[in-house]
């Protein structure tokens, strides 16, 4: 039997927002016509505090009805609810530290410091800030330009990757091989994670992860990195299987989508 309640899943950065920029008041608007079909839920990589920064705002008055909404940051291993007083409480997470024991965490950071060394000191013309490994809670974010990188750094940066074969790609290859040689290869998985970054995170700890929020659910899910070693691409082989994933190239596409797709298929099948 179909399950009757939907919720559509949304990746924020490059989907709903531009890349670390706050959501577009014409992409909130959709989201609410949207939201009288179904429940909407954000699942980023991204933390909470980003996901406030980007989203927000399309809660505010003639926006998105925050009861008909659900934030799910890191993969979905957090998740938030909406109060009575219209704001969000945490009401479920996970832990990597606690998953993997913190001697194992430890040797995760001294492979990636390492690695970060050697990066540095191979591609020195590439704008370093600072912050370059964030721990979340459920997954550590690894940044090779640093979280503190402007928009300036971060065009350069992705200019940079594009010109050079996909560096990032290359070097998800090379540390997943540096991993290979430890205890932590069949513990770890490691994907692109936005425009500028890596996720790394216990296997089965990516996208799918919100899945199990939504079992009595219809799911649909909208990203932006649904290709090789993308942090979409496990929810979107998931849900291509029922016909209800999708993959976008911009916010724009997103609009699109969801007027030109989504509502006609589901006022075509009712």
């Amino acid at each position: 039997m179909e399950r009757s309640e939907k919720i559509f899943l949304f990746d924020m950065d490059g989907t709903l927002t531009p890349p670390r920029k706050q959501i577009e008041g014409k992409v909130v608007r959709a989201l609410r016509t949207l939201s009288s079909i179904g429940k909407i839920g954000v699942v980023t990589g991204s933390d909470y505090d980003y996901v406030k920064q980007q989203i927000f705002s399309a809660f505010e008055v003639g926006g998105i009805p925050v009861d008909r909404a659900i934030l799910l940051p890191c993969n979905g291993t957090k998740r938030y609810d909406a109060t009575p007083s219209r704001s969000f409480a945490l009401t479920s997470e996970v832990n990597m530290i606690e998953e993997l024991s913190q001697e194992s965490y430890n040797h995760i950071l001294r492979f990636a410091s390492s690695w970060q060394a050697s990066i540095m000191a191979s591609y020195r013309d590439l704008p370093y800030t600072g912050t370059f490994l964030q721990y979340r809670g459920s997954l550590l974010n690894w940044c090779p330009i640093g979280r503190n990188a402007n928009d300036n750094d971060r065009e350069r940066f992705m200019l940079f990757d594009k010109d050079n074969s996909d560096f990032r790609m290359g070097e998800i290859r090379s540390f997943t091989k540096f991993l290979e040689r430890s205890f932590m290869s069949d513990r770890l998985q490691i994907k692109l994670g936005g425009e500028t970054s890596f996720d790394i995170y216990p296997i089965g700890w990516n996208k799918t992860f919100a899945l199990q929020h939504f079992e009595d659910y219809q799911c649909w899910f909208v990203g932006d990195r649904c290709g090789e070693n993308g942090n979409d691409q496990a929810i979107y082989e998931r849900l291509r299987v029922h016909g209800r994933s999708f993959e976008v190239k911009s916010t724009k596409d997103t609009l699109n989508l969801i007027f030109d797709e989504i509502i006609p298929r589901i006022a075509n099948d009712r």
